[in-house]
C-alpha cells in the first residue's frame, strides 16, 4: 500500500485502511513551518500509519498543534482518543455536539454497535479512548486556527451529519471536506479525470442541508477538495454539479420506494445500484459496471439506510404538520 501522497510539500495524505471498503481512506497532515494539523484520524488501526508518516518527515509528536475531526463517524474519528495520547501538545477540534461524545464515548459506541453488532464494531474500530475535555476546542462556525504562518478556517457543513464541519485552507485554496462533498475512488479515474458520488449514510442525512453546504463551499471558488474517501480532486465545477445531481437522483430513488423496513431498503438499494450502472456508462469509468458495483457495495448499503431514515423523518414531520393544522 502506498502510505503517503504529498501535495506541494505542505499537505500530505496518509493512506489508511477504510474499514469494510476495499479502497483506502485519507488522513491529512498540513505542515507549516514545522507545525502540524491532522485532519481526521480514521480508526484506531490508522494511528500507527499517522505516527509513522510524521516520523518519516522528522516531525516530532510535540509539533502537532491541532487534530481536527470533520465529524464523529468512527471511520473519521474512531482513532481520535488513541492519537491524542501520542500527541502531548495537540488540541482536538470537533463540532460542539461532538465534545461530550468524545469525553465519554459510550453513546457513540452504542450507536455503532446498533448498526454493526458488537463483534464487527470492535473488529472495525477497536476500543474507543476518551479525550480529556480540557484538550478540546469546540469548532464553531468561523473559528480560525493558527498554524505556522497560515490560518485554517472552520465552516459548519451539515447534511451528511448535523455535526459535520469542513476546513478551508487559504494558501491552497482548498477545503478538507470529510464526507460533505462525497467520495471518489481512484480506481475509477480515467486519465486523471475523477468522479464523485455523494455519501448519504445514516443516521442524520439531510439532502437539503447537504446541497446548501455544497453551495457554500463552491461559493469560495476552491481549486481543489481534499476528500477523506479519498484524495485530492480538482475540476470542482464539474464535480460540484455532479454531486448535486446525484443527491437529487438518490432522493428520487428513495421517494419512489414502496413498503417499509427491509422491503423498502432492498428497493432503495436496487435503485442505487441501477444509478451506479448508469453513471458507469455516463462517465465512462475505468471499471466496468459489475466491478463498480462491487467497489461501492458497502457505501451503497449505507446510503440506502441513510435515505430510509431520511424518509422516516420526513414522514414524521409531515404527520406532525397535519396534526398541527387540524
Amino acid at each position: 500500500m502506498q502510505n503517503t501522497e504529498e501535495y506541494s510539500g505542505e499537505i500530505v495524505a496518509v493512506e489508511v485502511p477504510d474499514g469494510e471498503r476495499s479502497h483506502l481512506a485519507a488522513v491529512y497532515l498540513i505542515i507549516d513551518h514545522g507545525r502540524v494539523a491532522v485532519i481526521d484520524t480514521a480508526s484506531n488501526t490508522s494511528v500507527p500509519h499517522i505516527l509513522a508518516a510524521l516520523a518519516r518527515r522528522d516531525v516530532k509528536p510535540e509539533a502537532v498543534e491541532w487534530v481536527i475531526l470533520t465529524h464523529l463517524h468512527l471511520d473519521h474519528a474512531g482513532g481520535a482518543g488513541s492519537l491524542m495520547c501520542a500527541l502531548p501538545r495537540a488540541k482536538l477540534v470537533v463540532h460542539p455536539i461532538g465534545v461530550p461524545h468524545l469525553v465519554n464515548p459510550v453513546r457513540l459506541w452504542e450507536a455503532t454497535v446498533s448498526v454493526y453488532g458488537a463483534e464487527q464494531a470492535f473488529r472495525l474500530y477497536g476500543r474507543l479512548v476518551p479525550v480529556d475535555e480540557a484538550r478540546m476546542v469546540a469548532a464553531q462556525e468561523g473559528l480560525e486556527l493558527a498554524l505556522g504562518e497560515r490560518t485554517l478556517c472552520i465552516m459548519e457543513a451539515p447534511g451528511h451529519a448535523r455535526h459535520h464541519i469542513v476546513v478551508w485552507d487559504e494558501p491552497s485554496q482548498s477545503f478538507f471536506t470529510g464526507d460533505a462533498f462525497g467520495l471518489s475512488c481512484r480506481k475509477f479515474d480515467v486519465d486523471g479525470r475523477a468522479f464523485i458520488f455523494p455519501t448519504t449514510s445514516f443516521s442524520q442525512f439531510d439532502p437539503h442541508e447537504m446541497l446548501h453546504s455544497i453551495g457554500r463551499m463552491l461559493a469560495f471558488g476552491p481549486r481543489a477538495m481534499f476528500l477523506s474517501h479519498h484524495g485530492r480532486v480538482g475540476d470542482i465545477e464539474r464535480l460540484g454539479a455532479d454531486t448535486c445531481r446525484l443527491i437529487y437522483a438518490q432522493m428520487a430513488v428513495a421517494e419512489a420506494a414502496r413498503g417499509q423496513g427491509l422491503a423498502r431498503h432492498v428497493e432503495i438499494l436496487a435503485g442505487l445500484e441501477q444509478l451506479v450502472r448508469e453513471e458507469c456508462v455516463r462517465q465512462q469509468w475505468a471499471l466496468d459496471e459489475e466491478a463498480s458495483l462491487e467497489e461501492l457495495r458497502f457505501d451503497l448499503s449505507l446510503n440506502a439506510q441513510g435515505l430510509g431514515m431520511w424518509l422516516d423523518r420526513s414522514h414524521k414531520r409531515e404527520l406532525a404538520a397535519r396534526g398541527s393544522a387540524a
